[in-house]
């Protein structure tokens, strides 16, 4: 069956009311963080990123199908010599708008390069966020697994008395293991921290992740034909990968380079589109109205396969 993807240019508050409800499998982005991207996005200050951003996850809660996930990898930044606490009131209201707070994965950027401040040394991992609407969701455990490993060799090569049932912990833990569990396997269950390179392709946008990112929430929380949502495209790396695995996707992004970039990669370079660039951060009513007046030059049924959009 032959995928379909749709790139669009606007606002993913505005653009997502166009889709019904129920619709997406999965949701996989990456939002410009709090001030960061000024050149790019027009930047939104910490103290309103939560209220900005509520306005578009009512959207994906509303888009999103009852076994679907929604992953949102984001970081905090340090303001005025202490870490801003913008996150994590984003999840205490993103809870309160409906979505379940069900896990919370940590890229860990095993090549991130030296480097210290005064007081704290840089970072090397940011927040994958995982959402759903309910507690019963869609998750392909198998599809990630990995090799045991060289532990397993030594680990297992010799098992004491302890390893052959269930031994309870020693610490007074309450945990307990039985070793001999694992002797003829060859894969086990990834953690919840992943070790992924910071490699992007040299695309050229500012804040692209590597495709292993999504690649990996892709495989986990959806399969083949399913639809696949990234509201904050960038290049399209999302898309990319979706396609890449048989999914279905659909991109937004609210600038206009951004997404002729990614209909180049995606889907190459079938169309062009007619839209002024926009930026997030409109500062008045009037720039407002000129932000959001586009127009779409769709492609024809045959060469995007569209989804049937209707008003929510």
């Amino acid at each position: 069956m032959t995928t379909k993807t749709e790139i669009l240019q606007g606002d993913c508050a505005e653009e997502l009311q166009h889709y019904p409800s129920d619709f997406f499998d999965l949701i996989v982005t990456s939002p410009p963080y709090a001030d960061r991207r000024k050149h790019t996005y027009g930047g939104v200050k910490p103290e309103q990123y939560v209220d900005w951003f509520l306005l578009r996850s009512k959207e994906f809660l509303r888009v999103l199908k009852p076994t679907g996930s929604f992953v949102l990898n984001i970081k905090e930044k340090a303001e005025n010599g202490e870490r801003h606490t913008y996150v994590i009131e984003l999840i205490l209201a993103m809870r309160q708008q409906g979505w379940i707070w069900t896990e919370e994965y940590i890229w860990h950027k095993r090549n991130c390069y030296p480097g210290k401040w005064p007081n704290r040394f840089r970072d090397a991992w940011e927040r994958c966020l995982h959402f759903t609407k309910t507690r019963k969701f869609k998750m392909n455990q198998e599809a990630v697994m990995v090799p045991m490993g060289s532990w397993a060799d030594a680990r297992l090569k010799s098992l004491g008395k302890n390893d052959v049932v269930r031994f309870d912990s020693q610490v007074g833990s309450g945990f307990g293991k039985n070793i001999a569990n694992w002797s003829e396997r060859t894969m086990a269950y990834p953690t919840n921290v992943l070790h992924l390179a910071t490699e992007c392709g040299n695309k050229n946008h500012s804040a692209a992740y590597p495709k292993a990112l999504p690649e990996w929430f892709i495989k986990l929380f959806s399969d083949e034909d399913d639809w696949i949502l990234d509201p904050f495209a960038g290049s399209g790396t999302t898309l990319e990968v979706a396609k890449a695995h048989g999914r279905n996707a659909v991109g937004i992004d609210i600038l206009l380079e951004y997404c002729e970039m990614a209909r180049d990669t995606v889907l190459g370079n079938q169309y062009q589109l007619l839209e002024e660039r926009a930026r997030y951060a409109v500062t008045n009513k009037k720039e407002a109205r000129r932000v959001h007046r586009k127009k779409h030059t769709e492609l024809s049924s045959e060469a995007l396969g569209k989804p049937r959009r209707a008003k929510a």
